[in-house]
């Protein structure tokens, strides 16, 4: 993950696949506070960084700490290596499908405030 704040909340918004003007949108602000705050020139508040996370689905620690929560990754990855091939393909699938899921509820609650 980057360095900087604003450069994570590029990414996380770019991990997504979100432009900066439906976030602005998401956000109720314009796409130049989206664009300052992504190249550090506009600091961020508290409830507007508890916005995004939500919106990017990250925790506010990975956000502001640049922190993962690398137990909890390390213990699916030594669980999921041990698992048959049928049942990791499983598992990506239903992971495929959370993300797609969580994409349409993003646009769903973006209609809904356009």
């Amino acid at each position: 993950m980057s360095n900087t704040l604003n450069e994570r909340l590029k990414q996380a918004r770019k991990n997504l696949g979100l432009s900066q003007e439906y976030v602005a949108d998401v956000m109720e602000m314009h796409r130049t506070t989206i664009t300052a705050i992504e190249i550090g020139s506009r600091k961020v508040t508290a409830s507007e960084l508890k916005a995004f996370a939500e919106l990017y689905g990250v925790t506010l620690n990975e956000l502001i700490y640049n922190e993962e929560n690398k137990n909890e990754d390390k213990m699916f990855a030594r669980a999921f290596s041990s698992l048959s091939d049928i049942d990791k393909e499983e598992i990506m699938n239903l992971i495929e499908f959370k993300k797609k899921f969580k994409e349409r509820k993003i646009k769903e609650r973006y209609l809904m405030n356009a």
